[in-house]
């Protein structure tokens, strides 16, 4: 949508399949995660052409982002831990608090970048406001397309 560039959509039963098309030239491009994309990419299986984050990854610190390309895209996935509405807020507190520590512990970011990934620790509000900016961003991307809902 930003860049203009018009795509095919072809829908795999998950990246596996994907995976063996890219690789096996049936398919061209592909946007996935680097999870198991790393290792054929370091063995120059497959040319990386840019991150989909709004800064380089770690993992691939050579290869640009899609933004220094097409201003103001970012796309990326994150996961994220809840609980259920009425939860006391000490507890909810006591989770973050844990998880942040758990997510600045070394073994762990070590860990997170074997996969390409990283740590993105906040506080519950900081998640709230992830969560918003995110279903606006892809709101208007899905408007933009016409998606609709089978």
């Amino acid at each position: 949508m930003r860049a203009g560039v018009a795509l095919i959509h072809v829908p795999y039963r998950g990246n596996g399949p994907a995976f063996n098309d890219l690789i096996g030239g049936q398919v061209q491009v592909m946007f996935a995660s680097p999870v198991g994309l790393l290792e054929y990419i370091q063995a120059g299986k497959l040319r990386a052409l840019g991150v989909t984050t709004a800064t380089r990854s770690e993992a691939l610190a050579d290869l640009p982002t899609v933004g220094d390309f097409v201003p103001g895209y970012e796309a990326s996935f994150w996961f994220g831990v809840g609980a259920p509405k009425a939860t006391q807020a000490q507890i909810v507190e006591k989770l973050n608090t844990e998880i942040n520590a758990a997510l600045a512990d070394p073994k762990m970011k070590a860990r997170l970048a074997e996969w390409g990934a990283t740590a993105l620790p906040g506080s519950p509000a900081d998640f709230g406001k992830l969560i918003v900016e995110e279903t606006e961003k892809w709101g208007k991307v899905v408007k933009f397309a016409g998606i609709k809902p089978e």
